[in-house]
């Protein structure tokens, strides 16, 4: 009780508090929550995004926190590009009857891998007593999802995933050329390093050099050469040594690619976090960290006016 009074008293208001000053003061941060709201409404009115079966496939982990930005990411794509796509979008476990019928109404012939499914692949694939320490923190820490749940799933070898909270300025020729011919792993370039872990530990556990400021925004793997014996491994010894991370998936990543010929998207036409003046010259953008403020307030108006 006494721990519960000191959390209401006193760490709650501090965090929030904290939160208030890196988003520019109570009254900035509450426009950006309103901003947020008002996307999500929005969200709701977007024209329909025809899919294709045989389209280019873009794979989302998505649910009902953030539908609203996997529609605006696939309305930014489909804005500035010709192709024909076919949209997979992965349960994170949240997906209801209401969801999945508004899914299914705003992206007409997309996929959607609901939670049965998903389950059943990873108990074909992944079996529980072989991969304990990944099974584990797949409970805890949903980033995870986007390896185990998305790679698991039968099909092409290589997929690409998106996050939902980007937006596209213009047309992505280089991940058109990769979604039709991949032959390397593909990713976005980070603004800092950001895995969580020492780089003399990721190599020490994986026995390779690993990639500099890799950002898994958008990511491109081939499933079949991912070796889950290996991840489950790194996981227990990354958390051992150095503790939790919420960038484990991300440094996950850059031990499976390593020192892999891989296809890196400039850091500056893909650009993670960027800032209100970035937006034209740009082809992508990920809106992590304190672009979110942008993200809310003016980027997803832009992309509707």
């Amino acid at each position: 009780m006494f721990q519960k009074i000191i959390n209401i008293l006193y760490r709650n208001p501090r965090s929030q508090l904290k939160t208030y000053r890196r988003f520019g003061g109570y009254w900035s941060y509450r426009a950006m929550m309103r901003g947020r709201r008002q996307m999500m409404e929005t969200s709701l009115q977007l024209p329909p995004v025809q899919c294709y079966a045989h389209g280019l496939p873009v794979y989302f982990l998505t649910g009902k926190n953030y539908l609203y930005q996997t529609l605006f990411c696939i309305r930014s794509l489909v804005k500035f590009s010709t192709e024909q796509f076919q949209f997979i979008l992965v349960d994170d476990r949240s997906f209801d009857n209401k969801l999945v019928t508004q899914i299914q109404k705003q992206l007409p012939g997309c996929i959607i891998i609901m939670q049965d499914e998903i389950d059943k692949n990873l108990r074909q694939h992944l079996p529980t007593q072989q991969y304990p320490h990944l099974y584990q923190k797949r409970k805890v820490y949903p980033h995870l999802k986007k390896l185990t749940d998305i790679h698991a799933l039968p099909g092409a070898d290589w997929k690409l995933v998106l996050d939902s909270d980007m937006l596209f300025w213009d047309n992505p020729a280089e991940i058109i050329r990769w979604l039709k011919n991949p032959q390397q792993p593909i990713h976005m370039v980070d603004c800092v390093e950001s895995y969580g872990y020492s780089k003399q530990l990721m190599e020490q556990l994986s026995g390779h050099a690993i990639p500099p400021l890799l950002n898994v925004g958008a990511i491109g793997l081939n499933s079949t050469m991912i070796d889950w014996a290996a991840i489950d491994t790194w996981i227990h010894k990354l958390e051992e040594k150095e503790g939790s991370s919420y960038y484990l998936e991300q440094a996950l990543t850059a031990m499976l690619i390593g020192n892999q010929r891989s296809s890196i998207l400039d850091k500056d036409t893909y650009k993670v976090n960027p800032t209100p003046g970035d937006a034209k010259p740009s082809v992508l953008h990920h809106y992590v960290d304190l672009s979110k403020k942008y993200y809310y307030t003016q980027a997803w108006r832009k992309l509707i006016n």
